[in-house]
């Protein structure tokens, strides 16, 4: 499956890798300092690496759907499942790389909240 994982997902999978990248760089920076700002552009970059996925996806489909009609009959659906398959490679290397950096951040909010001060619950006044 992997072996020609990347090459079989199309030019999607560039920005994909792009935005992954920086959505792990930001990841790490954000477990070594957990900084609010951080966390946000964390964020902003995990939902880009998806919509980058998906939008690969559905460029692949669109391209395998539109040449289909070249394909002979008893190969049709093949071909269909062939593109389908290797149009969701996108969506896995998003997928892939949002839960790796979930994980990296994760690692961030266990550090914030461990270095967080500790509210102290009033005493009960009522008496």
């Amino acid at each position: 499956m992997f072996a020609n994982f990347f090459e079989a997902g199309g030019f999607g999978m560039y920005p994909t890798s792009l935005f992954g990248f920086f959505l792990v760089a930001a990841a790490v920076i954000y477990a070594l300092r957990p900084e609010r700002g951080f966390f946000v552009l964390t964020g902003c970059l995990g939902l880009l690496t998806l919509s980058s996925g998906l939008l690969g996806f559905t460029t692949g489909l669109v391209n395998t759907f539109r040449y289909l009609e070249k394909v002979p009959n008893e190969k049709l659906l093949t071909i269909a499942a062939l593109g389908c398959a290797e149009s969701l490679n996108n969506v896995v290397l998003a997928l892939i790389l949002v839960t790796l950096t979930s994980l990296i951040v994760s690692v961030g909010a266990l550090r914030a909240a461990r270095s967080a001060p500790r509210a102290v619950a009033p005493a009960d006044s009522a008496g």
